[in-house]
C-alpha cells in the first residue's frame, strides 16, 4: 500500500501543472500516511528546475552507490532527471525495504521486476505505476492463486461464532502483533494456509477487509471456548474436532 500509493504521487509529481518535480530532501520523514494515502509533508525542498545541459556527458545522475547517464534534451534540459532522480529514491528508501516481504509466493518474482527495473531505472513512472497495478490486480483478483488440491473439505464450518481471545499463535507478516492474522482471498485459501503451519488447528474469517478489500482470517491454536458474533465464521479442522463434541 505504501509503495503503490507513493508510486501514484510521483507520477503526479512527474507531470504536474507546475512540470516535473524532485523531491531534493526525499526521505522516509517527508512523508505521512493520510487515509491510506502517502502524503509529502514539506514541499520547501521541492523544485521545477531541471538540470541544464550542452551534452549528453553533462548530464549523470549521481547516487552514493550508482551512477546513471542521461540524455541532454534539444532544449538543453537533462530528459527526465527530476522523475529519474525520485524514482530511484524510491527505490531506495521504500522499494527495497518494503517490496521483498509480505506478499505470497507467487507474486513475488514481479515484485522482484519491479524492484530490479527501478534500481537500475530500466522503467519510469508510467511503467513503474503499469506493473504496480497488474501486481495489484493479481492480489486482490485472486488471480496469482494456483490450482491446488480442495483443502476446506478438511474443516468444519460453523457460522456465527469465533473462538476467545488469546489461543492464537504469532506468524509472520500478521497484521496484528498479538496473534497471526493474515488477508486472504478466500476460505480455501485460509484452509492452505492453517495446513502450512502447525500450530493451526482452526482460523476464523470476519467481516474485516484491507485495504485492497480483501477479508482477514485469525489463525487459532485451539478452538474450544466457542462464543457467538454474528460476524464471523470459525473453521476447525475435522482432525482437531475428531473426539470432541461441538
Amino acid at each position: 500500500q505504501i509503495c503503490f500509493s507513493l508510486v501514484k504521487l510521483l507520477l503526479y509529481l512527474a507531470h504536474s501543472p507546475l512540470g516535473s518535480i524532485v523531491l531534493l530532501d526525499f526521505q522516509p520523514r517527508q512523508f505521512v500516511m493520510v487515509d491510506g494515502n502517502l502524503k509529502v509533508t514539506d514541499m520547501d525542498d521541492a523544485s521545477t528546475e531541471e538540470l541544464s545541459c550542452k551534452e549528453d556527458n553533462d548530464c549523470t545522475l549521481d547516487f552514493p552507490a550508482k551512477s546513471f547517464p542521461l540524455k541532454c534534451s534539444a532544449v538543453g534540459k537533462c530528459e527526465g532527471i527530476n522523475e529519474k532522480k525520485n524514482l530511484f529514491n524510491a527505490y531506495r528508501y521504500f522499494f527495497t525495504y518494503l517490496l521483498p516481504h509480505s506478499a505470497p509466493p507467487a507474486l513475488r518474482p514481479l515484485l522482484s521486476d519491479i524492484l530490479n527495473a527501478t534500481g537500475d531505472l530500466r522503467y519510469g513512472i508510467n511503467e513503474t505505476l503499469e506493473a504496480f497495478e497488474k501486481v495489484l490486480h493479481l492480489y486482490s483478483s485472486g488471480l496469482y492463486l494456483q490450482e491446488k488440491p480442495l483443502l476446506l473439505k478438511d474443516y468444519i464450518s460453523l457460522k456465527g461464532f469465533r473462538t476467545v481471545e488469546g489461543e492464537g499463535y504469532k506468524c509472520w507478516p500478521s497484521y496484528s502483533h498479538l496473534g497471526c492474522l493474515l488477508s486472504i482471498h478466500s476460505a480455501e485459501e485460509a484452509a492452505a494456509i492453517c495446513n502450512s503451519q502447525s500450530q493451526c488447528q482452526s482460523f476464523i474469517v470476519t467481516q474485516q477487509r484491507t485495504w485492497t478489500g480483501r477479508p482477514l482470517a485469525s489463525f487459532q491454536s485451539s478452538w474450544t471456548d466457542l462464543i457467538p458474533d454474528t460476524n464471523a465464521v470459525v473453521y476447525i479442522k475435522r482432525s482437531a474436532s475428531s473426539g470432541e463434541r461441538l
